[in-house]
């Protein structure tokens, strides 16, 4: 069995300790995404969703297919990015 480590490009998108609330805690909400296979879909998505308005830091962990995002970002636009990047959104609050 042969294994690849997969690296994605730098992106510009800040982390999500840069999106403190009125009280100073980071507001962040997680997704899981379905479909993503390589550092390509993380750079994707991380670029589609990063350009939502209100988002102020992605995080995408291919492993889980989880992708967290920091800021008052609304729901359903962050899922409709998602499926812009060509994948799915199987679990949002």
């Amino acid at each position: 069995m042969e294994f690849f480590e997969v690296i994605a490009p730098p992106v510009t998108v800040p982390s999500l300790d840069t999106a403190p609330d009125r009280s100073g805690h980071v507001i962040t909400t997680t997704y899981t995404v379905k479909g993503m296979t390589c550092g390509h879909c993380v750079s994707s998505v991380t670029e589609e969703v990063g350009a939502v308005d209100g988002v102020t830091g992605v995080e995408v962990d291919l492993a889980t297919g989880r992708v967290t995002v920091a800021g008052p970002a609304d729901g359903d636009a962050v899922a409709a990015a998602v499926r812009e990047a060509g994948y799915e959104v199987v679990g949002h609050p």
